[in-house]
């Protein structure tokens, strides 16, 4: 019986584990050799080139159904039933009026399907005017329905008492859990991320010189950036986190005193532990004064040089927008940085919203679509708009159903792409019936508008996690041979699992 599933013996969990081995000198020459041939033919990364993902969390769990609308009559009439809405398609309980979602409504070059084939109208929050333009321009897109699936679900499936053959993601609408699965395929408590992963495939291939600046979290720890051997960069909006005293010009008034403190902390010792706490700190004040040259290039404050000024994009003053001014920051320093390809994470918070939907996530709206439309806009700026792609994350959707005043812990939720090398103007995946209800056969069998729901609205992801990072992490270079290593589940999609149904391409990236 072996230890390891057969199919996710990937080249680079066996180099993992072969360099573990290493440890007792008897693997180090055969891990060596095949780090070296796989090297050669793994990641896709053409000289020269550069990459960059931005995953954009929303935390708390977005309520999909108030982002992305209903707007077509027939949907729109369910959707505004459901959540208390006015006659005349008028804004009540905590459905929108239909009348606000005119300025906009989405219009993609081909209209998204339903099971049965029927065509579906959508439209953005009032607030999100910016990524409305973006998507009709062709620079963003819409996944519909995407949510944590270990393998594909019916919603007979998820109520089988066979959890064996038909498993649920672990601790479903649960917050810490469910960000945890959608940044790492494993329940909270995971220590390495998929995006963390990417970047130790982006350290064996020798892509970027400084394995530092491979991943950069503006938003504090995050289990997304973790991997076995890449780190995540944390920094502030403000830049790179300084090491007082030994970054202060002087010290007691004294530039002396810095001067040996500064030796102090960086000298060799002959004691391990102490010789490797100076080499962790030489080693965070190398990459602060890296970062601080890099963000030089690109100053937050107007400066005489053009080349040096801010970008002509203004961001914004809220949280999101400052981390994403940082990035683009960092995207324009990352000659300095030594990086051909990064992953960084930014976020906001506040998308618990059991109560005050309608009042509160206005805001929230505008700070996710203004802050990703001038982060695109920036990339345009530096000419890398085709190079950088964000993309949105959240804990979970949340149920169709109305609690009263907000909605309660959903799964499925729609989500966006953004950048130069996105299909846009278009949605991915299958349109989910807007339906809260129970109906069965007299087979047992769900009505078709109640088989893509578990209960109030919370939609049975069609597409899971797994397959919109596997999209993603396609188009930054990951080859399909390493995929199992990135992403666990992936093996149980596609069409090597007999479920072309599920591709682990969806298709939304040139």
């Amino acid at each position: 019986m072996p230890l390891f599933p057969p199919q996710l013996h990937t080249r680079r969990d066996f180099l993992r584990r072969s360099g573990q081995l290493a440890l007792t000198g008897t693997a180090l020459p055969l891990a060596l050799n095949l780090a070296a041939m796989g090297e050669a033919a793994a990641f896709n990364a053409p000289a020269g080139d550069y990459k960059a993902l931005v995953c954009v969390f929303l935390y708390g769990g977005n309520d999909y159904a108030n982002t992305v609308i209903s707007y077509d009559d027939t949907s729109y009439n369910q959707y505004s039933t459901i959540r208390g809405g006015g006659a005349g398609q008028a804004a009540g309980g905590i459905a929108l009026a239909k009348s606000a979602l005119a300025a906009t409504l989405l219009t993609p070059t081909v209209a998204p399907l339903d099971v049965v084939g029927v065509a579906h109208q959508y439209a953005l929050h009032p607030s999100m005017a910016g990524l409305a333009n973006l998507f009709n321009t062709g620079k963003a897109a819409v996944q519909l329905n995407v949510g944590p699936l270990v393998k594909p679900l019916t919603r007979v499936q998820y109520n089988s008492a066979n959890k064996a053959l038909y498993p649920r993601p672990p601790q479903l609408f649960s917050h810490n859990d469910q960000q945890s699965i959608w940044q790492s395929s494993s329940p909270e408590g995971s220590k390495v991320g998929w995006g963390g992963n990417i970047g130790d495939l982006v350290l064996q291939n020798g892509l970027n010189s400084n394995s530092l600046f491979t991943g950069m979290s503006v938003t504090g720890n995050a289990v997304f950036l973790s991997g076995d051997t890449a780190l995540q960069y944390q920094l502030s909006t403000s830049g790179a986190i300084k090491i007082k005293p030994a970054t202060n010009a002087t010290v007691f008034g004294s530039a002396n005193v810095r001067s040996a403190i500064d030796t102090l902390i960086r000298q060799s010792r002959t004691h391990t532990l102490e010789n490797e706490y100076n080499t962790v700190t030489a080693r965070a004040m190398a990459a602060e004064a890296a970062v601080t040259a890099a963000l030089a290039l690109s100053p937050s404050t107007e400066g005489t040089v053009p080349d040096l000024r801010p970008f002509p994009t203004k961001f914004g003053t809220d949280s999101l927008s400052l981390q994403l001014q940082m990035v683009a920051r960092l995207i324009k320093g990352r000659s300095v940085l030594g990086a051909r390809r990064q992953v960084f994470m930014v976020s906001l918070g506040g998308f618990d919203l059991h109560d005050n939907l309608i009042a509160q996530q206005p805001t929230l709206m505008d700070r996710v679509s203004s802050a990703m439309t001038a982060f695109y806009n920036a990339t345009v700026d530096m000419g890398v708009a085709s190079q950088v792609t964000a993309f949105t994350a959240s804990d979970f959707g949340r149920t169709l159903a109305s609690n009263g005043d907000g909605s309660d812990h959903g799964w499925g939720s729609h989500h966006f792409i953004v950048g130069g090398a996105v299909k846009g103007q278009a949605f991915y995946g299958t349109a989910p019936p807007v339906s809260v209800g129970d109906t069965k056969d007299s087979g047992g069998n769900y009505a078709l508008a109640d088989q893509w729901h578990v209960g109030q609205g919370r939609l049975l992801p069609s597409t899971s996690v797994d397959q919109y990072a596997a999209t993603l992490a396609k188009w930054f270079g990951v080859a399909d041979s390493e995929m199992a290593g990135i992403l666990p589940n992936i093996v149980n999609f596609g069409t090597s699992a007999g479920r072309a149904d599920y591709p682990t391409d969806l298709g939304f990236m040139l």
